[in-house]
């Protein structure tokens, strides 16, 4: 079978875009109800790719689906529906929309981002070869490139609509969405992060970290919103070929950073397009991750 054609980008006259970010582009049903609709675009170093990759929005959603119905028990999510067939009848007039979109229940973002990390890697990395620590988090000296932490990290970051995400101390959080909130997601994310690393272990897969997202419902209760644990928020890693000392074998978008970073490229957009070859072993890489993780596969 043929693949779908690529989505960089929707536009409809007869549903209200509310905010299109870096791979989502967000829509207005009614006051309790919002479409996500994850596209094919691809953002590196806070920068969005000219090149889609091919069923990314199709294996985001099916895999944040995936996550949000095993995690339920830890926290609630936003996930209403993710039946296209089920959707609201403005939606199913749009065809392009199946297996890329999902109906969610509307709420209060949260304006920052709950990073868990449980290995030493990217940025991590880089801190802690600068200061023997990562986020204000001392460490112990002599570890190396993708070690496994003594214990995961919280180490929070603001959510920039533009430009880069920058990490923040937990004191800080705290001042942006007041201690208690702050307590309550920093509590969920090292949950989430624990339960789930536990079981992509018995699937073969580390994650070495990730981040989630949080906002409340009309309520006031604390959903687990946007994505959840896919190749775009998280590095997925071979526990096969699991050897620190060394980058590792990884089914996430890391392919793409190092790619980028073997280019004569500033990180400030525009960002240049990926050859052929490097958008296919992208969709290759979330394609095995959905696999190995759910058991399942997506046709092309």
């Amino acid at each position: 079978m043929t693949a779908a054609p690529t989505v960089s980008e929707t536009s409809y006259s007869d549903l209200k875009l509310l905010h299109r970010g870096k791979v989502r582009d967000v829509y207005e049903i009614d006051d309790n109800s919002l479409l996500l609709v994850a596209t094919d675009r691809l953002s590196a170093f806070d920068c969005i790719l000219p090149t889609p990759i091919e069923q990314k929005g199709e294996i985001l959603t099916a895999l944040s689906t995936f996550w949000f119905g095993r995690l339920e028990s830890i926290v609630p999510h936003h996930l209403i529906n993710a039946d296209f067939d089920r959707m609201p009848p403005v939606v199913k007039s749009h065809a392009e929309l199946r297996d890329r979109s999902v109906l969610v229940k509307r709420t209060k973002v949260f304006p920052v981002e709950c990073v868990v990390r449980g290995y030493l890697e990217g940025s991590g990395w880089k801190d802690y070869q600068a200061a023997g620590s990562v986020c204000g988090h001392e460490l112990p000296v002599g570890l190396r490139q993708c070690d496994r932490l003594p214990g995961p990290l919280f180490t929070p970051a603001t959510k920039a609509a533009e430009g880069h995400d920058e990490n923040i101390s937990e004191e800080r959080f705290a001042e942006i969405i007041g201690t208690e909130a702050a307590e309550k997601l920093r509590s969920l994310s090292l949950q989430i992060y624990a339960d789930a690393s536990d079981y992509a272990l018995t699937r073969g897969i580390i994650i070495a970290d990730t981040k989630f997202e949080f906002g409340l419902d009309s309520d006031g209760n604390i959903l687990l919103i946007d994505e959840v644990l896919t190749p775009d928020s998280s590095r997925f890693w071979s526990a096969e070929t699991y050897e620190p000392g060394r980058a590792q074998t990884s089914f996430d978008k890391q392919f793409v950073r190092e790619y980028l970073e073997t280019l004569d490229w500033d990180k400030k957009s525009p960002a240049p397009p990926l050859p052929d070859d490097v958008a296919r072993a992208t969709t290759e890489r979330y394609l095995d991750a959905y696999r190995i993780l759910t058991g399942n596969g997506l046709g092309k």
